[in-house]
């Protein structure tokens, strides 16, 4: 145990940005957790408490001079990320945004690993010739082709406008085009790993079918599922913001980034912080979930792993040498 952590410590020091990405992504699923959790808590305690310094949907009383009032005001200690056109706090609507959009990501992308990956798992290892299961994996690809032959975003744009604007069909139209690329993925780790000569030997040795399955297969292609799952968070949250950008996600009463940078967009040149920092929400949101995936890859990769401990390592041993050299002079 103490020789692992030590191993995933010199990893973390040989590739910085990945403890980068993971400290981010632990700092915004925290907030979101607080974000959810705090303000029921308080109030079952007779203290209602909220982590938004206002409400996002209040409009907040705007500056007037002479005649005309000036609600859309720019970021200040009183409003770190300025207010919009109505007077809203930008702030607290970006924060307010940040449980529902990290969801809907984790939602999506956990559906479309259990699914397509389950999918991926029966096409791959049942796929004998001749055998009903050759004719299962069959049916499932060919399916799987007619989803892949569409761009997903446009799938999703036509399934949500059909459905109907709002929150619940714009997820329903994401996790109907999603699922197609864990089943390739998941269909091609396992074709790889079930001729391997272990799997070969298990089954000479009788052992039954599930727990070759569970033991040797998924074990074996649970890396490369878990990589792609992280940093498809942060594409399928860029997706559902492009269904609320264009005007057919989230209502515009609900704060999501998407959304925010559609209503806000028009004053773009006017008034930026508005559409500045919910683009930058998204930005680093998807930042930290693609460092930190990146970062999986060489953790879990035993090759990777021992690569970057050993230049570590290396890096470490003339700094020690330069220490030990100054400290005897």
């Amino acid at each position: 145990m103490r020789r692992g952590s030590r191993g995933l410590y010199r990893v973390l020091r040989a590739n910085p940005l990945t403890l980068v990405g993971f400290a981010l992504v632990v700092l915004l699923t925290l907030t979101a957790v607080a974000l959810v959790i705090v303000p029921p808590i308080s109030a079952a305690f007779g203290h209602p408490m909220s982590l938004t310094p206002y409400d996002p949907n209040a409009l907040l009383p705007c500056p007037t001079v002479g005649n005309q009032s000036f609600c859309a005001q720019p970021p200040s200690l009183e409003h770190f990320f300025g207010t919009d056109r109505a007077g809203r706090d930008v702030f607290s609507r970006v924060l307010t945004a940040l449980p529902l959009d990290l969801a809907i990501g984790f939602l999506i992308a956990g559906f479309a690993l259990l699914t397509g990956g389950g999918l991926g798992l029966i096409a791959g290892f049942w796929d004998r010739p001749g055998t009903i299961g050759a004719a299962v994996s069959l049916t499932i690809m060919r399916i799987t082709d007619v989803f892949l032959a569409f761009p997903s975003l446009v799938l999703a744009l036509a399934i949500a406008a059909s459905l109907g604007r709002g929150t619940i069909p714009s997820i329903i139209a994401i996790l109907l085009t999603w699922w197609p690329y864990y089943v390739r993925l998941t269909r091609g780790e396992v074709l790889a790993v079930k001729h391997q000569p272990y799997v070969t030997a298990a089954r000479a040795a009788g052992v039954a079918e599930w727990r070759i399955l569970f033991r040797h297969v998924l074990r074996n292609i649970a890396e490369p599922l878990v990589v792609y799952f992280t940093m498809d968070v942060g594409t399928v949250l860029v997706v559902f913001s492009t269904i609320s950008f264009i005007g057919i996600g989230v209502p515009p009463n609900v704060p999501e980034w998407g959304n925010m940078i559609q209503a806000y967009s028009d004053y773009l040149l006017i008034f930026p912080w508005v559409v500045a920092f919910p683009g930058l929400a998204i930005f680093v949101t998807v930042l930290a979930f693609s460092l930190l995936g990146d970062g999986l890859r060489d953790i879990l990769d035993p090759r990777s792993r021992r690569a970057l401990s050993q230049a570590e390592t290396t890096t470490r041993a003339p700094a020690a040498a330069a220490t030990a050299a100054g400290a005897s002079g």
